[in-house]
């Protein structure tokens, strides 16, 4: 693994050492992923278990390095916008709280140990990963002092693991077939991916029957992402701690960065700021009930993600049998054009709608 990455370093960039890149930057993503699932066949002994139970209706990791302040925060966070007893007993070390915001029950992970190496199968790295990779968000907290060298070492360690922060899933058509040879297709003009190199790719992976259709301008580890398919895309907010030791002036420098909210663990500063980037990154839609004859609960609402809003997805929230049960629903709010507005269960609802089930 460290001779295909070394030999990625001495090869010059041109067209023609491209194809031979993306072919090494193959093979190092297969010897990744190997490292990373354990191989099968003893059954069970992967070491004690590091499961989380998923409680609330997200997650959202951090991820530091040691003494930038994360215990701090989460503790400060947790203590201030949970209810008493918030430590929902779970059978592992890094639950620090649950915090409700706007109604929606957010669960904060600490994820310690993922530091240098971890993608490389050290520690106990593999299974915090596989944690981190059920997040919705995460969180990486960095002292604002020595950001960059923190903010590189662990973005490229998160990477390793087949973590994408703040990125869409690239655009590219690809499916396997049994016969047919490779069929390769462009939708726009590419600069670094051509015929020879797709299948070189490919090759490696041993596919040679597929279609594969770039609709974007795409890279080879774009190429390799999609073979892979086992990419999770996770938003992520960069948490820049320790503000109180630096001057107003570099303070509004920071504010200028995107996805970064500068605060202080500490003093609590600017806490408001980050839970409201936060609920901006989850994408969290909030639907109110209605029992019939009476006024809607406000207190505490069902939370979707935003791409499954339809009113079977809410069904489907609260129990698999409503479904069956159900004749039709009243809706008022902004999804639809008259309140209250009769719908079926394929209709998408939005933020802060209301909602009536009429049962069978």
């Amino acid at each position: 693994m460290y001779r295909a990455s070394s030999t990625m370093a001495r090869t010059q960039k041109n067209k023609a050492t491209s194809n031979h890149l993306g072919l090494l930057k193959a093979r190092l993503a297969k010897m990744r992923r190997e490292l990373i699932t354990p191989k099968g066949g003893s059954g069970g002994g992967t070491g004690e278990g590091f499961d989380v139970a998923k409680t609330g209706d997200a997650r959202i990791g951090f991820v530091g390095f040691p003494s930038v302040g994360k215990s701090t925060l989460l503790s400060n966070l947790a203590g201030v916008y949970s209810e008493v007893a918030a430590y929902e007993f779970t059978t592992l070390t890094t639950v620090p709280g649950v915090i409700r915001y706007k109604g929606a029950k957010i669960q904060l992970l600490d994820l310690p140990g993922i530091i240098e190496g971890a993608k490389d199968g050290k520690g106990r790295g593999r299974q915090v990963i596989a944690v981190a990779r059920t997040c919705n968000l995460i969180l990486i907290v960095l002292d604002v002092l020595k950001p960059l060298g923190h903010k590189k070492l662990i973005e490229h360690e998160l990477e390793g693991f087949g973590i994408r922060l703040n990125k869409q899933p690239p655009n590219i058509g690809f499916k396997k077939k049994d016969k047919g040879g490779i069929n390769f297709t462009v939708t726009c003009p590419q600069s670094e991916l051509d015929g020879d190199a797709v299948k070189s790719i490919l090759a490696e992976y041993k596919i040679h029957n597929a279609d594969i259709t770039l609709r974007s301008d795409s890279t080879a580890d774009d190429l390799i992402d999609v073979v892979e398919g086992n990419r999770v895309y996770i938003p992520c907010i960069y948490v820049l701690n320790k503000i109180d030791q630096i001057s107003i002036e570099e303070l509004d420098i920071i504010y200028k960065v995107p996805h970064c909210v500068p605060i202080s663990a500490h003093s609590r500063w600017n806490f408001d700021d980050l839970l409201e980037k936060m609920w901006d990154y989850l994408h969290l839609v909030r639907i109110y009930t209605k029992p019939k004859g009476q006024l809607p609960d406000y207190t505490s609402p069902v939370v979707l993600p935003t791409e499954h809003t339809a009113v079977e997805d809410f069904c489907l929230k609260i129990h698999k049998s409503l479904l069956k049960e159900l004749k039709y629903a009243l809706v008022w709010g902004a999804s639809v054009k008259h309140n209250p507005q009769k719908v079926g269960k394929d209709h998408v609802m939005e933020d802060e709608d209301v909602i009536q089930l009429v049962k069978k």
